[in-house]
């Protein structure tokens, strides 16, 4: 059976490393775009996207790899559906 874990060989530090920067890109990501929206609930909507990362970087803790994981994947997803549809 594979390893479902990408990151076998990355020490958990570095992990969280990764985590934190893919919230950043995406958080990065979804401010331009509230920023750039031409009306008020696109741009709130927008917003709370970026705020929604933002709390849940906040609520995972640095040492819970499954999560740290689980973030990375659905992020990383999120930020290559938004270069997809630019």
């Amino acid at each position: 059976m594979a390893n479902s874990d990408p990151y076998t060989n990355t020490p958990t530090a570095m992990l969280y490393d990764v985590f934190a920067e893919t919230s950043n890109e995406l958080i990065g990501r979804y401010t331009g775009l509230s920023d750039a929206a031409h009306d008020e609930s696109k741009r709130a909507q927008w917003w709370g996207l970026a705020l929604a990362v933002r709390d849940t970087r906040r609520l995972v803790p640095a040492h819970d790899r499954e999560q740290l994981i689980t973030h990375i994947a659905r992020w990383k997803a999120d930020i290559e559906a938004l270069k997809a549809s630019e």
